[in-house]
């Protein structure tokens, strides 16, 4: 928007939120699952976009207030920028699209070993492991038997607090099924009055619409609603549940409840070639946003790999679905497409680098610095039930494991992406080779990209052997009550 009229009535979009964070000095915009730092300047601006006032009483109080004249250009610039970003609405009734996933993180880049330690700015708690669903790439653990029973209400709420004084201000309630927790609603009201931004990563199952206004007066900021795929056969396949009607209902209620609309489908090889009946869904919907997320392989999808994986044919046709879809719905709908990472050259900056601004906390109260950590061997994850997140966060062995680069074996080592990356997938690199101080495979410079090369060139023979169509026998479903150990080699679980 190259000129504005001075009768705009800016208003901060529909799902964001502006707030003063102290541990971090300065204000912050917060939106789904994200959130972008802002200076005086551009907080000052924002906190003035109410929908009230118009652009040219802005320009007016704020060049008042600082005894300076001609910052009609600067606002009027901020302002239009702010706007083609969709973290603000004017008149006409503009709708919200997310701002960039990349603004997230305001650590600074460079060399990790050089930069301070972060804040947790993102806490995850995975409230349960129980789930009505039994979906075959679920990333929960394998080996339900290890962990202990859920956290109480009183030790859920402690949690909230103490991550909220170390500075963390995205909150994610996942699962298993979050929803399955009858105290859901008493930690929502906690969080929002510590000031945290909620975000609820739901299937929909166990939510009725007066739950959900509910948990809308006790301060929920967001929901995510995860669909298997956009026909109730697969849907309900997928997860081995019927519940892809109950999913479009409460997808309504998300809409006439006030949420921004946001969709998360993981795509696999049975689902890839339905993009565009799943974006089509997704549009009949109202989504504003859609998370198209490829399967990651740990949890129960790492049992399932030879089944799931797809071939690079199917992922570029998904691709270019996407990018026609894109090109046609414009800015009403934003779309995620996130490649998975066997198809890459590098690796993914897993979690910007373990122990930087992400915590998870299992069901038990086991801290992690990823939600797929509990399979590090030699990892002595720390408990909540018995040490503070403060100790936890600056002084556990765990969480320091992998800061830096110490731990960095070659090529990482010396390579010049390591403060980019940080090595990949602590994780992936243990599954895939055995050894999580090994460079990620997805890496083309890593000796065992071989391994990767291999797993895909086995799924591209799979899928030209036939239409692919999910195997009833060949599947792992999800099933909280069998305990899988856990497997770093290619044997008849991941068949080659």
């Amino acid at each position: 928007m190259s000129a504005l009229e001075g009768s705009l009535r800016p208003a901060i979009a529909r799902g964001l939120r502006l707030q003063y964070e102290s541990a971090q000095g300065r204000h912050v915009l917060l939106y789904p699952e994200g959130m972008v730092q802002m200076n005086q300047v551009a907080a000052a601006i924002l906190e003035r976009c109410d929908g009230v006032r118009t652009l040219d009483a802005i320009v007016q109080e704020l060049e008042t207030l600082s005894g300076e004249t001609n910052l009609a250009p600067d606002i009027h610039g901020f302002i239009g920028a702010a706007l083609a970003q969709r973290w603000l609405e004017g008149e006409g009734g503009m709708r919200l699209e997310l701002p960039e996933r990349a603004a997230v993180s305001p650590v600074a880049a460079g060399s990790p070993a050089a930069r301070p330690l972060g804040l947790p700015l993102w806490l995850l708690l995975e409230v349960t492991y129980r789930c009505p669903l039994h979906c075959v790439f679920c990333y929960n653990p394998t080996e339900f038997a290890r962990t202990a029973e859920e956290l109480s209400t009183a030790a859920w709420r402690r949690v909230l607090r103490e991550a909220r004084a170390l500075g963390a201000v995205q909150l994610g309630l996942s699962g298993g099924e979050p929803l399955a927790r009858a105290d859901l609603e008493e930690l929502v009201a906690e969080a929002h009055g510590l000031g945290f931004y909620i975000n609820l990563i739901t299937s929909g199952v166990g939510m009725t619409e007066a739950r959900m206004r509910a948990l809308k007066a006790a301060g929920l900021d967001h929901i995510q609603l995860s669909f298997q795929d956009s026909s109730r056969e697969m849907n309900d396949f997928l997860s081995s549940t019927r519940t892809f009607e109950l999913k479009s209902r409460v997808a309504g209620w998300i809409r006439a409840h006030g949420y921004p609309m946001v969709l998360n489908v993981v795509l696999h090889r049975h689902n890839i070639e339905h993009v565009a009946e799943i974006l089509a869904m997704a549009e009949r919907l109202g989504a504003e946003y859609v998370e198209l997320a490829n399967t990651q392989y740990y949890g129960w999808a790492w049992l399932n790999r030879a089944e799931l994986l797809p071939s690079r044919a199917q992922l570029e046709h998904a691709e270019r679905v996407t990018q026609e879809f894109r090109a046609r719905v414009g800015n009403r709908t934003r779309v995620y497409f996130v490649v998975p990472d066997y198809f890459e050259k590098r690796p993914k900056p897993c979690m910007n680098g373990l122990g930087s601004v992400f915590l998870a906390i299992a069901p038990d109260g086991t801290a992690m610095p990823c939600h797929a950590a509990r399979m590090l061997p030699n990892l002595a994850l720390p408990n909540v039930e018995h040490a503070g997140l403060r100790e936890i966060w600056y002084e556990s062995a765990a969480f320091n494991r992998f800061r830096g680069e110490g731990w960095m074996k070659e090529p990482c080592a010396s390579c010049p992406e390591r403060g980019r990356d940080f090595g990949g997938c602590r994780c992936q690199a243990y599954l895939l080779t055995g050894d999580p101080d090994n460079a990620d495979p997805v890496c083309e410079l890593s000796p065992h990209h071989h391994l990767v090369s291999e797993a895909v060139a086995r799924a591209e023979a799979a899928v030209a052997g036939g239409a692919p169509r999910a195997r009833e026998h060949a599947l792992i479903f999800r099933d909280h009550r069998t305990s899988i150990p856990v497997t770093t080699t290619a044997d008849a679980i991941i068949a080659k």
